[in-house]
């Protein structure tokens, strides 16, 4: 499996990056106590997640003394180094009572980037207590204009997730060159550049949605990414370079 995978990362293929649509993320949900010692009064906080349960954005988070609490969210981000994360957030201090809670996601990362269309989630987390709360997280799609209505769970209801879109962007197609040399890969972690003029080197997931930019035009470090398959997206003088990196 491994001479298969690396020989595909040599040969020249064309490589065509999944679309991304513009839109508006609309999020509603009502919230209820978790019976914890701080009732009626809890932090509570709305985000993102990819389709591999990676976090992209946060987008309403109200806690700020115990925001320790809520552990889902917290590891989510930290598994990003980017705990807590608030880019673009609507944000506020510990809530006192319950009500209904909104959050807007206009389709990009915490780093500001629009990210390729497909299945995504919206998590949910509230706690009133220094324990785990409630949590619960529901699939949605970003593309085309769809609306999602789950049915009522523990601490929340009458939920609404709508994505409406506004357009799309041209996928883009590049092609896979030998000029361009990535070794050792599969690699543990660390995964060396080799080429001439390179300007810049971006870290994708598999499905094209955008990771992360890398600091370091010759050593790419995925040490903090879980074994799979990613993309190095190359930036040269005269052309964009699409490599497949296998960690393992």
């Amino acid at each position: 499996m491994k001479k298969i995978i690396v020989w595909l990362v040599g040969v020249f293929l064309t490589f065509q990056l999944s679309a991304q649509t513009t839109g508006t993320l609309n999020v509603s949900v009502a919230t209820e106590s978790t019976g914890g010692t701080y009732s009626p009064k809890n932090v509570f906080v709305i985000w993102v997640e990819d389709a591999s349960g990676n976090f992209v954005k946060t987008l309403t988070a109200n806690a700020e003394k115990r925001i320790q609490y809520l552990y889902k969210w917290s590891a989510a981000t930290l598994a990003k180094n980017t705990q807590y994360n608030r880019v673009d957030a609507v944000t506020g201090a510990t809530l006192s009572g319950h009500g209904t809670r909104t959050g807007i996601w206009n389709g990009t990362d915490y780093n500001k980037n629009l990210v390729a269309d497909g299945t995504y989630y919206v998590c949910f987390e509230l706690t009133d207590k220094h324990a785990q709360g409630n949590y619960s997280r529901f699939a949605f799609v970003k593309g085309a204009d769809n609306k999602v209505t789950p049915a009522d769970v523990t601490g929340f209801s009458n939920i609404s997730i709508q994505w409406t879109a506004t357009g799309t962007t041209d996928a883009e197609t590049v092609k896979i060159q030998d000029d361009i040399r990535i070794f050792p890969n599969p690699s543990t972690h660390k995964f060396s550049v080799q080429g001439n003029d390179i300007r810049k080197i971006e870290v994708l997931s598999i499905s094209g949605a955008f990771l992360f930019e890398n600091s370091n035009n010759s050593v790419i470090d995925l040490g903090n990414f879980v074994d799979g398959i990613y993309l190095a997206r190359i930036r040269t003088g005269d052309k964009t370079v699409i490599k497949k990196l296998v960690k393992e």
